[in-house]
């Protein structure tokens, strides 16, 4: 039985290490700077989320002669996407209103021939400019249709409900906003939290080489103990930073009433975030540490780790880049269950909805599989690299050494 052994059994040793690794970063600055500056973003976020997804996008002004324009108006901008306020006044009100900005537009004119005019400030917003010419053009159908002896507003009842039958081989997923913001928001913090913790184990286990202080542990505890314990406490600050801005965002979301989706789909997000948070952190940091102990210095330790880093980085980029406009694209959905890019890629997924259970379950379960492999593979590079110093360790003869 070794002196290790003697004075501290496994796992107390692992959890003496991570204690010390809690109560260290939980103090820092650092820690608490990020979790409140997360949080101002977050809560910012959503204040901005209130303030522009409320409201019309521009209010109009229709005068006596145009007041039969209101409804047409708010119908015809609905069909292309836009909401409008429409108000009656007269017509020197009205332009006042436009020339102090109070008021976006005054259409004026005759509403029985399509013959208008629009008054505005300096100029007319493209998006209100094609609802105002396609209402002119449905006013000057209207007029010829009268003209011919028809009736208009039947030909627009028949218009209306001209359709084609769609049908799809499959069945589509109705995608919210809602969901794709989350699925957003989501794959930032996760990557955030992977690349700020991962990085925090690098950087700890190249501080204690450098300083000499590993051989002072690893006198009276493992190599493997020391690895583990430093994953595990900084994971569990991580977890706990998590926790508190998961929490804080969705409270926010919910109380401004920002989030057009339901709340347990909210709730089961964020318990979805903390999962993939701790799986991947664990995953990754495994291997930020194995890396960081083949160094000895810290303007090393971005080289040594950036391989790695750059599975993290890839799965980020394709997340936002991919999948906000093609939620069901093919290639993020089978990267996703590949565990490496798993950690950010599949809670994108889950938020944004639409992902089959055995899809969830195979991702969750490779990780899983991985993670034993890496912690042996990781704890012979750590055992063998942590106590040399000097020169960078090849990474070839970390593996071999005895």
């Amino acid at each position: 039985m070794t002196n290790a052994d003697v004075r501290f059994g496994s796992w107390e040793a692992v959890r003496l290490v991570a204690s010390r690794e809690v109560t260290t970063k939980m103090r820092s600055k650092a820690f608490i700077i990020t979790t409140v500056a997360t949080l101002v973003l977050l809560v910012g976020f959503a204040l901005v989320m209130k303030v522009v997804g409320g409201g019309s996008d521009a209010t109009i002004g229709v005068t006596s002669q145009t007041g039969a324009l209101a409804e047409p108006l708010k119908a015809t901008a609905s069909r292309i996407g836009q909401s409008v306020d429409v108000k009656t006044v007269d017509e020197k009100a009205g332009r006042d209103q436009v020339a102090d900005g109070s008021m976006d537009a005054l259409v004026i004119g005759d509403a029985t021939n399509g013959k208008l005019r629009v008054v505005v400030k300096k100029d007319l917003d493209d998006n209100l400019r094609n609802a105002l010419n396609v209402l002119a053009g449905q006013l000057t159908l209207n007029k010829e249709i009268a003209d011919l002896g028809g009736d208009p507003a039947q030909v627009q009842s028949s218009v209306a409900s001209a359709s084609v039958d769609v049908e799809p081989l499959e069945k589509p997923y109705p995608y919210q906003s809602g969901q794709l913001v989350l699925g957003i928001v989501a794959g930032i913090l996760i990557y955030m939290s992977l690349l700020l913790n991962g990085q925090m184990v690098a950087q700890g286990v190249v501080e204690e080489k450098s300083s000499r202080v590993v051989e002072l542990l690893l006198s009276t505890i493992r190599p493997w103990q020391l690895m583990a314990g430093k994953v595990l406490g900084i994971g569990f600050v991580g977890f706990v930073q998590m926790v508190v801005v998961g929490g804080v965002g969705l409270i926010a979301a919910l109380g401004l009433d920002v989030l057009s989706i339901s709340t347990s789909a909210a709730v089961g997000t964020v318990v979805w975030l903390v999962v993939w948070y701790l799986l991947g952190f664990i995953m990754y940091s495994l291997v930020f540490a194995a890396l960081a102990a083949l160094v000895s210095r810290q303007e090393d330790v971005g080289g040594v780790i950036t391989p790695a880093l750059m599975f993290v980085i890839v799965g980020y980029i394709i997340g936002i880049s991919v999948l906000p406009s093609d939620p069901g694209n093919t290639l993020a959905e089978v990267l996703s269950v590949i565990p490496v890019f798993a950690p950010t890629l599949m809670p994108m997924r889950l938020a944004m909805g639409g992902v089959p259970v055995w899809e969830a379950i195979l991702s969750v379960g490779l990780v899983l599989a991985l993670i034993p492999a890496l912690v042996w593979l990781s704890g012979r590079i750590y055992a063998n690299a942590v106590m040399r110093s000097g020169a960078r360790v090849k990474l070839k003869d970390a593996l071999n050494l005895a």
